[in-house]
């Protein structure tokens, strides 16, 4: 064959793919359209209607900081539903006084003192946890403080100490329980972030960092467990409370106290077992404060602290 029939064929040939991919590219952009306009409707459509909850009865539930607050309100909640509730705190008191109401309102609870701070106690505690107990279904990392003051008033060792429970100690939990619901293809993680994990706030900006770091790495933590596996159920579910009456936010400032009041314990336990149970991603405490958020950043910044100072809501400094 001479040189020019050759190149000729190798013309044809390379047309011919080039064809082929754009028939291809536009096969593959009418069905991303499809499917997008179709994972709208969905989500739409379940929007507005009641999502079917998980059972957890008989299922094990880990909830850190369950010595008080939240924790000790979830652990009870928990409970009623028949979850054999594991509670972990810093605080061996407080802690055996959540596994004894547990029980005393018919449940089943343990509990084991852990410092969230130290990784090696967290890593040892699991796996004696998992030696005793089984495969853990449910792990809320819940344990968390929130010190209220400027920036420049925070200490070295308050702002790691931060971290040091916030976040940090997340990764270890999830470290160590993550792997069996990996393997099991079942399980949900829950990680109390807040409000102040949407909108930055004065007097909590290291308590901010915190929180947005807790909604950061479960998106991400999300997507790398979606392309590791597609039909994955594992589930991972973000809380952002709003300011709840457990005493850990000392100094709230409300100009409408009616419409931004302080949210009861039991409520806001209900509310996150109730997302856990439905499988949802995210779930703000008022739920509403999500949808609030996504529409506020399509505003520009000047206006939208136009309306911050007309509402007039936040934490003032604890040491005032």
């Amino acid at each position: 064959m001479s040189k020019t029939n050759q190149s000729g064929t190798a013309g044809s040939a390379g047309n011919n793919n080039d064809i082929y991919n754009i028939v291809l590219l536009i096969v593959d952009i009418v069905v991303l359209v499809a499917k997008f306009w179709i994972a709208i409707v969905e989500e739409l459509f379940k929007a507005f209607t009641t999502r079917p909850q998980s059972n957890v009865a008989g299922q094990f539930v880990l909830i850190t900081g369950a010595g008080h607050g939240m924790g000790k309100e979830m652990a009870l909640q928990y409970g009623a539903l028949g979850a054999k509730v594991i509670c972990w705190d810093v605080n061996e008191q407080t802690n055996s006084q959540t596994v004894k109401e547990v029980k005393q309102a018919g449940g089943t609870a343990f509990g084991y003192v852990c410092n969230v701070v130290k990784r090696e106690d967290i890593v040892e505690l699991a796996a004696k946890v998992r030696k005793e107990h089984g495969f853990i279904s449910v792990v809320v990392n819940n344990a968390g403080i929130m010190p209220c003051h400027p920036l420049l008033e925070h200490t070295e060792q308050e702002t790691r100490l931060m971290y040091d429970i916030n976040v940090l100690a997340h990764f270890w939990i999830i470290q160590a329980f993550l792997p069996d619901m990996v393997e099991r293809n079942e399980g949900s993680i829950v990680a109390l972030s807040s409000c102040a994990g949407l909108f930055g706030l004065p007097n909590l900006v290291p308590y901010c960092g915190t929180k947005f770091a807790v909604r950061g790495y479960m998106a991400a933590l999300a997507e790398e467990l979606r392309l590791k596996n597609p039909q994955t159920n594992v589930k991972l579910t973000t809380i952002f409370p709003y300011m709840i009456d457990t005493g850990l936010c000392k100094n709230p400032r409300f100009r409408f106290p009616n419409l931004f009041k302080l949210i009861p314990p039991q409520e806001a336990a209900a509310s996150i077992i109730e997302a856990q149970r439905e499988g949802l991603e995210e779930a703000a405490i008022p739920r509403r404060f999500v949808a609030i958020e996504k529409i506020g950043r399509l505003i520009p910044r000047k206006a939208m602290r136009l309306v911050n100072d007309f509402l007039d809501t936040g934490v003032d400094s604890d040491k005032h």
